[in-house]
């Protein structure tokens, strides 16, 4: 007796699946781009983010997704799942504002798109055997919402995580986009208050400290690397002029391609600090604003597939001679324990620099519509080659597996400086 063979289990085919995301996205383009004129038109700043995070909930939750709001410690996280395959792959949507000139980093974008790819892998999990989560970010540019995030547990059970950012209207490949680890902190000085005609003997002048700080870091920046950057901003020094300040407070951060170089240069704007306190014989202390954001690692495979899949949607990729970098992103967090991409969608026609107001008015034209689209359908369709190459499916796999329990939970601050 001869056995008789079953049915035939064909493995998925990734173009099928590919143009199924597609038509997906397509499908909910107009929602999509409607949500993200309505983000762009309330933006909201970091943590405060209630409005914004109830209008990405409500897409996912129309698009049959379990959705919380308010999750991993954080009030306006969003957590959203579908499926429940043993891949979970994370995708990020970031919805924080700008104080003055809104969403000049376009994160109604970011937060869209995010959303688009996640409905559309939503569609074809099954066949991929994959868990599709989204994370609402609150608090990118300002507070490290992912570092807080990273902390609670988030990305424990991530695979991958993945999210696509604007910018001006270039096509990079993502291989050649990097960012900077960012260490931010506040000095506060102390000096004594004293009549500034009557008894300026009496007094130590908090506000000369923080005047002969930011004058030793202008001196400072001439024999730094052009790689690194170091800004610092007065945010108060004194009231009134016929008083000598007691208190004055200066912000600063250091940003550099390697968490070491980022670290020897925060020791040496730190001796700055010290060199202000003592010429005024002020104290101080030394506290940070938010945690470190480290630098970015874009995963290869996912680099790639994302960039292949954004001229499958027309865009021409435009090779540099150099690593684009500049900036920082929490996302770099996530990158360093995950792997990760975090490629730029170009708003095509724009020339405005991100953090402007002009880039703000860019993010909600017909470009920054079509940037949706394309991003949603780039990040959805690299993650379908992922998920159906074998090769590639076996090393995330992997790694996630060697990954120790809690490796992802690192703490969102280290130890402070000691004050002065």
């Amino acid at each position: 007796m001869t056995d008789v063979a079953g049915p035939e289990t064909r493995p998925p085919n990734p173009e099928d699946l590919r143009r199924r995301c597609e038509d997906v996205v397509l499908a909910w383009r107009d929602r999509l781009v409607a949500a993200s004129h309505d983000l762009h038109a309330h933006p909201e700043l970091a943590f405060e983010e209630h409005r914004s995070a109830a209008v990405v909930a409500a897409l996912l939750r129309d698009a049959d997704f379990d959705v919380t709001v308010g999750v991993w410690g954080l009030d306006t996280a969003i957590e959203a799942v579908y499926g429940d395959g043993d891949m979970t792959v994370t995708l990020c949507a970031e919805y924080d504002a700008l104080p003055g000139i809104g969403h000049g980093c376009g994160h109604n974008i970011i937060a869209t798109a995010g959303a688009g790819a996640a409905i559309a892998l939503s569609r074809v999990a099954d066949e991929l055997g994959i868990r599709v989560k989204l994370l609402g970010t609150p608090a990118e540019e300002k507070g490290a919402g992912k570092a807080h995030l990273l902390e609670a547990g988030a990305w424990e059970d991530a695979t991958v995580s993945l999210m696509v950012h604007p910018g001006p209207g270039i096509v990079a490949p993502t291989a050649g986009i990097s960012t900077q680890s960012r260490d931010r902190f506040r000095v506060e000085f102390t000096g004594r208050a004293a009549h500034a005609a009557a008894a300026p003997t009496a007094g130590i002048n908090a506000g000369d400290a923080a005047t002969i700080m930011q004058v030793a870091i202008g001196l400072l920046r001439q024999h730094l690397p052009d790689t690194v950057r170091v800004s610092a901003v007065t945010l108060s020094g004194g009231d009134v002029s016929n008083i000598i300040p007691a208190t004055a407070v200066v912000e600063a951060e250091v940003r550099s391609f390697d968490m070491t170089e980022t670290a020897d240069i925060k020791k040496r704007v730190l001796a700055c600090v010290d060199g202000a306190a003592t010429a005024t014989g002020c104290g101080y202390s030394i506290t940070p604003v938010d945690p470190v954001y480290e630098p970015l690692i874009q995963y290869p495979f996912l680099a790639d597939r994302f960039d292949a899949a954004l001229e499958h949607r027309g865009r021409v990729i435009t090779p540099i001679d150099r690593a684009l970098g500049g900036g920082s992103t929490d996302m770099g967090n996530v990158s360093q324990v995950v792997p990760s991409i975090h490629p730029m969608i170009g708003v095509m026609g724009s020339t405005s620099a991100p953090h402007t107001a002009d880039f703000a008015r860019d993010a909600v034209t017909p470009a920054a519509d079509d940037a949706i689209v394309d991003g949603a359908y780039a990040l959805a369709a690299a993650v379908v080659d992922l998920a159906t190459d074998p090769d590639a499916r076996a090393a995330v796999t992997e790694l996630k597996r060697n990954r120790a329990p809690g490796a992802t939970r690192k703490p969102a601050y280290g130890e402070a400086p000691a004050p002065g």
